[in-house]
């Protein structure tokens, strides 16, 4: 049977917005509340095109509301709570959160917490910031906007980072679109002897042909070390890891991810900060100790692989333990096992790109096919609607 219990999810992207969902059927009679900065959902995977090529995607189509999705459940039991979670004090139950169209603080009771606050990146929180993620604010389409034009108008870009995001955004800057394209000066920074080296080393040799054709230049091997924004001259100056510098009108860094996980009690922290969780997703102490109430899944968890649809394996475990804890059967218990297999489809501009399934390296044609061709944006409402 179940009971009225309040479940607060910390962050709606695709780990959140799919464990709200689920737990509201899993658990009737339950209360969802959801914090998250912005009252959009960003369906961040298409953040290479969008941010690159304006015209090509609709942002409405990206940016969807949140609330309006959630319509479908009884009154009363879901909530959207636009702000910042702040702190967490396990012994009250409660979150602390800044709201964000106000001045003021909001402290939210929970019988059980989930945490899918998710990851950010270096170029999303940056000066001059290229939201490739949500940003922590709830001005979210004024900053993409702005990063487009940024983008637009810029003459020279250098973008550290060869992961996918890296990648992607090269292949769609170098893709012409009579606003400069092919002309512009694009540099791709990679710490490794090849681009994406999370896949097999021939799909790298592969993009980096497509890359250095579609006229981008490739700087392997080496790092950024610093970038400063000259804001005399409108620059950036760059200094990699070989000493060389260079000046160029916009610096994206898409190296790596940081967690957003300044709220979160130090004790659930790794040394780099993601949160620690066992088999059944609850969040442990540095002893080992599963908390009773708190889980936590998706990006900021300790599982290295940060993909959306490593998530959505990870959310119906969240939301059978939740339901086995309200249902009083604690005792039985799911157990996320992370799987190893590589799934990964990589655009190069709009006529291709490389990929992995398993161990086979994919087709340029079946990479265009499966998601070069919107960047998944059509199936873009069936993540945030449940």
């Amino acid at each position: 049977m179940t009971g009225g219990k309040t479940i607060v999810i910390i962050g709606g992207s695709f780990a959140g917005i799919g464990t709200a969902h689920g737990i509201l059927k899993a658990a009737p009679g339950s209360r969802v509340v959801l914090i998250n900065p912005s009252d959009k959902f960003y369906f961040n995977i298409a953040a290479p095109r969008l941010l690159v090529h304006p015209d090509a995607l609709d942002i409405d189509a990206v940016l969807l509301p949140i609330a309006e999705k959630f319509a479908k459940y009884d009154k009363g039991a879901f909530e959207l709570v636009v702000g910042l979670a702040t702190s967490i004090d396990e012994h009250a139950k409660a979150v602390q959160v800044s709201l964000s169209d106000s001045q003021t603080t909001r402290t939210i009771s929970y019988d059980y917490l989930v945490i899918a606050s998710g990851s950010t990146t270096a170029g999303t929180v940056s000066e001059v910031p290229i939201p490739f993620k949500e940003t922590g604010t709830n001005d979210l389409k004024e900053r993409i906007q702005k990063a487009q034009r940024m983008i637009a108008k810029a003459q020279s870009i250098l973008i550290a980072g060869a992961g996918p995001v890296g990648v992607e955004t090269a292949g769609e800057l170098a893709d012409g679109d009579g606003k400069g394209g092919g002309k512009r000066k694009i540099s791709l920074v990679s710490r490794t002897p090849h681009v994406l080296p999370m896949l097999k080393e021939g799909a790298g040799i592969a993009a980096e042909k497509a890359l250095s054709k579609a006229g981008v230049e490739l700087l392997l091997s080496t790092s950024v070390e610093s970038a400063r924004f000259n804001k005399s001259s409108n620059k950036w100056i760059i200094t990699l890891a070989d000493g060389h510098t260079r000046e160029v009108d916009l610096y994206i860094s898409a190296a790596g991810t940081l967690p957003n996980s300044s709220f979160v009690p130090k004790q659930y922290l790794s040394s780099d900060g993601w949160v620690k969780v066992d088999e059944t997703m609850h969040a442990v102490t540095d002893s080992h100790t599963p908390s009773t109430s708190i889980y936590a899944l998706g990006d900021i968890t300790i599982h290295p692989a940060r993909l959306s649809f490593k998530a959505a394996g990870q959310v119906p475990i969240v939301v059978a333990n939740l339901k086995a804890d309200i249902d009083g059967l604690a005792g039985k218990k799911k157990e996320y096992r992370p799987s190893s297999t590589i799934m990964m489809a990589v655009p190069i501009g709009k006529n291709g790109g490389v990929g992995q399934l398993g161990s086979f390296l994919m087709w340029s044609f079946f990479v265009w096919f499966m998601k070069g061709r919107d960047y998944f944006v059509s199936k873009a409402p069936s993540f945030v609607s449940g």
